[in-house]
């Protein structure tokens, strides 16, 4: 499930990790595939996962996901591809995103039946 949003933590311009890329050849590539990757993340809900296909989806090449990977921004994968370093602690998973908007759907559906049917008719339950 997609997030419309990602967090994007003010300090990341002058974190350790980022200063570390930006003493590198090509760091400021590295830097920007980095937030590219998390708005791709959220976008899609991958829950922080960067296929090898999807790579050049965040704008990146192989060498700037080594960047990452080498500054502990990316984990590397079994697969091949990557995961955005700590993302479940940062961000919000896709089951959470689903689990709010089921419950959202159910709020309107409950809404609704009180306002045309009244508060007794519960016809929400049966739509739930």
């Amino acid at each position: 499930m997609s997030l419309p949003w990602v967090r994007f933590d003010t300090s990341l311009p002058d974190h350790p990790k980022i200063l570390a890329l930006l003493e590198m050849k090509d760091g400021h590539r590295a830097a920007f595939v980095y937030c590219c990757a998390l708005a791709y993340a959220g976008k899609h809900g991958t829950d922080g996962q960067i296929t090898r296909p999807s790579l050049s989806r965040v704008n990146g090449r192989p060498a700037d996901a080594d960047r990452l990977v080498q500054v502990g921004l990316f984990d590397v994968e079994d697969d091949g591809g990557w995961r955005i370093h700590n993302w479940a602690n940062r961000q919000e998973l896709a089951t959470v995103t689903e689990m709010k908007r089921a419950a959202q759907r159910i709020g309107g559906q409950k809404g609704n039946c009180v306002r045309h049917h009244g508060p007794d008719c519960g016809c929400w339950r049966e739509q739930a």
